[in-house]
């Protein structure tokens, strides 16, 4: 006598621990996407209104060079990150 099953066994899935219900990586990848831009886009919007005051008081001091630097690159980071807000 054999057991037969209305199912084959490669429809089944794993059982066990390792198939609890976890999020896959693409999915919170592309929820994360959408707010991600906007701050950068915000970010980039923003940071020039920093950088000015910067410039006016002068970068003779290196403290001051080295912040007004690291701000740039923050700049150009949230420019990359966000270039993308918005578009259909």
């Amino acid at each position: 006598m054999s057991n037969h099953s209305p199912l084959p066994n490669e429809s089944l899935g794993p059982s066990g621990p390792e198939t609890d219900h976890q999020p896959d990586r693409r999915s919170i990848v592309r929820s994360l996407k959408g707010p991600a831009q906007f701050l950068a886009f915000w970010i980039a919007i923003a940071l020039p209104f920093v950088h000015f005051p910067l410039l006016v008081q002068g970068l003779g001091d290196p403290s001051v060079t080295l912040t007004f630097l690291a701000l740039l690159a923050l700049n150009v980071l949230a420019l990359y990150l966000g270039h993308g807000y918005n578009q259909d």
